[in-house]
């Protein structure tokens, strides 16, 4: 397939759960997120490194239960507060700082589904509250781990086509021989050279890579 030159819409990330891509790395997290709402417990965590797929799944299975999402950031007793009681919250982005972690234990107590997702494992997620410590060494949790070959390919075909392009094999595997093999890599390098073909009116080709990886 020919490569496009690539427009300057402004990118969206696809979040719906079809978009996800699967391997032996994430496996057990995307069946256990799918077996919704027949989870043995009430309150679950995902965790990962960045780019893992955390956020992708979470948005997935809060379209899919009708939840909500917040950062963790952003978690006020005000922001608790404006949901319907029954219904389902994930929070995002947990170990990085949390506004309020009593309105986060609220969350708890009250019994709603609970999906929690950061990219350690829960019991390693500060807390200064103990009682919110504890939640967190109980939580049912599933890693998603470094991705092999053919899941980075698959992700970089995602990003590519989230931002409507459409390029050729070679370029993807220039990509995956040079850059550090991670999601969050791939994800950067993707948005980078979009920009660079973007801003030169070119489409993304093995030489544009080259461009990027040997300046």
């Amino acid at each position: 397939m020919a490569a496009q030159l690539p427009l300057p819409f402004e990118t969206a990330s696809a979040f719906d759960r079809d978009d996800f891509v699967v391997a032996a790395g994430n496996a057990e997290a995307v069946a256990f997120v799918d077996s919704w709402p027949g989870w043995p417990a009430p309150a679950a965590a995902l965790f990962g490194p960045s780019g893992s797929g955390k956020s992708h799944l979470v948005h997935a299975w809060a379209k899919q239960s009708g939840g909500a999402v917040l950062d963790a950031a952003q978690l006020t007793f005000d922001a608790v507060a404006a949901l319907d009681e029954t219904r389902p919250a994930a929070v995002d982005n947990i170990g990085t700082g949390i506004a309020d972690e009593s309105a986060l234990f609220a969350l708890f107590q009250d019994g709603r589904p609970l999906l929690l997702a950061g990219r350690e494992p829960p019991a390693a997620w500060h807390a200064a509250l103990p009682d919110l410590r504890s939640r967190f060494a109980a939580l049912l949790a599933f890693p998603l781990w470094a991705p092999d070959d053919a899941l980075l390919a698959a992700l970089a075909r995602k990003l590519f086509t989230d931002r409507q392009l459409q390029v050729p094999e070679p370029v993807i595997a220039r990509i995956l021989r040079s850059i550090e093999r991670s999601p969050g890599a791939v994800r950067d390098f993707v948005a980078r050279a979009d920009a660079h073909a973007l801003a030169r009116k070119r489409p993304v080709t093995v030489q544009l890579v080259g461009e990027l990886l040997d300046p």
